[in-house]
């Protein structure tokens, strides 16, 4: 079964590629227009899942990613496929124009990947999420969620496959949705017909798929992201940064999980009681180093614990945080450099030089300066959505739109050209190497 769903995505993809980018678009509306009419469904199976999860005791982290009707989801959600609808048509645009002799010239034209596995969990609105950005992109997905997200799937999933068969230009097997787990581990056997897998879930789920498949894997372990406040940092705007990148949905992978604050500020009772007092005034949780903690004997106990030996390499995606002091910004980038999951990591500085190292120094995904961690999100980044957030260094990294699901290959244009006529095959004609126009094609 997993080889046949394989086998049909892969001829889809051929067909795909080829329809226009308004074809592509006009496909996404549909989708919008089906999901937002059957909105009262939707969340009505959304709340079976959440009654299900509950009952179940899954973690808090876990059943606040699985809502759909609080803080707008459900709306940002169609909003984020007609944002990818809107957007400039990635495929065929040319990247590099050369004229390698008279009448001879190279192209590089942009290109989708191919099929694209996706297996996540909790989310349901990854299924729009994704749909959008394949079908825009000339992707082919099969899509897998997680058994906690069941009935909303199933709904959404029906949605997509009669809105695409019945409404547009893409063909049917664009967009797979499958349920089965049996599936998803014989699909990662099938590298000849699949190009790419994109995990979005927990650190578990990541490091499986990636000890049980030859297929690329793009993805993030976990979102283990630092704050480092500088002795020059504006104690305002940091507290403002700090509350907002732990707090604002702790759940989510770009959420601050360690702090490390200069040693001058840790001295300062003043500061270092600012800072804090505003994340237990948000009723954050704080574990401390000793040195930290002997300087806030004065500030509510009830949320604060000592450290513990993994305190560090912890994503907590909950209303608590680590924090220890730093000796200097140097120090600060060797501690996020070792105990970071090269996510999102920022500096708190007034001071652009100290900034400008940290900005080079951090070996991460996205780095920031006087900025939360939050901001990291393909839809912030004007990307329209995103399939998940890249550590790689190959290819995509960060939020992945539509760019890093895009490839590449070379036409070469020529007359009747030989190597045979030139310098190295045999030949004496000598290169041009000359690059031209790419709006010329």
């Amino acid at each position: 079964m997993a080889e046949v769903i394989a086998k049909e995505a892969n001829k889809a993809f051929s067909i795909l590629k080829t329809l226009s980018g308004q074809e592509r678009s006009e496909a996404l509306v549909k989708i919008h227009d089906g999901l937002k009419a059957n909105k009262d469904s939707i969340l009505k199976a959304n709340e079976l899942d959440m009654k299900s999860a509950s009952e179940n005791n899954l973690p808090a982290s876990l059943i606040k990613r699985l809502d759909l009707s609080k803080g707008g989801k459900f709306d940002a959600m169609l909003q984020g496929v007609l944002d990818v609808a809107d957007l400039a048509d990635p495929v065929g645009q040319c990247t590099l124009a050369r004229e390698l002799d008279e009448g001879l010239k190279l192209y590089r034209i942009t290109s989708p990947i191919g099929v694209l596995l996706i297996i996540f969990e909790s989310r349901p609105e990854v299924i729009a999420n994704i749909t959008a950005l394949a079908i825009k992109s000339g992707n082919c997905a099969i899509l897998k969620g997680g058994k906690e997200s069941y009935e909303t799937f199933k709904v959404m999933s029906d949605i997509v496959n009669r809105t695409l068969k019945e409404e547009t230009a893409v063909p049917d097997a664009a967009i797979q949705l499958i349920q089965s787990r049996e599936e998803v581990s014989d699909l990662l056997s099938q590298d000849k017909y699949i190009d790419l897998v994109i995990p979005r879930g927990s650190n578990a789920l990541v490091r499986n798929i990636k000890s049980n498949t030859k297929i690329p894997v793009l993805g993030h372990a976990d979102g283990i992201c630092s704050i480092y406040v500088d002795s020059e940092a504006d104690m305002s705007k940091a507290s403002k940064i700090l509350v907002d990148s732990k707090t604002n949905y702790p759940a989510g992978c770009n959420a601050v999980e360690q702090l490390l604050i200069h040693e001058d500020i840790v001295k300062d009772s003043h500061k270092i009681h600012t800072l804090l007092k505003s994340l237990i005034d948000s009723k954050v949780y704080l574990h401390v180093t000793k040195e930290i903690k002997d300087k806030v004997a004065d500030l509510d106990q009830s949320f604060i614990s000592d450290v513990q030996e993994d305190s560090f390499d912890k994503e907590y995606l909950s209303f608590d945080i680590s924090v220890a002091s730093s000796s200097s910004v140097e120090s600060a980038i060797k501690h996020i450099n070792e105990h970071s999951s090269k996510h999102t990591d920022c500096i708190v500085t007034e001071n652009k030089e100290t900034a400008e190292k940290f900005l080079q120094g951090i070996d991460s995904a996205g780095v920031y300066w006087n900025c939360s961690t939050r901001f990291a999100d393909g839809f912030r980044y004007g990307f329209g959505t995103e399939v998940g957030i890249s550590t790689n260094k190959i290819h995509a990294r960060g939020p992945v739109g539509l760019e890093g699901l895009m490839s590449y290959h070379y036409r070469l244009i020529g007359d009747g050209h030989v190597v045979g006529d030139y310098v190295g095959g045999g030949g004496q004609k000598a290169f041009a190497h000359k690059d031209i126009d790419v709006n010329h094609i």
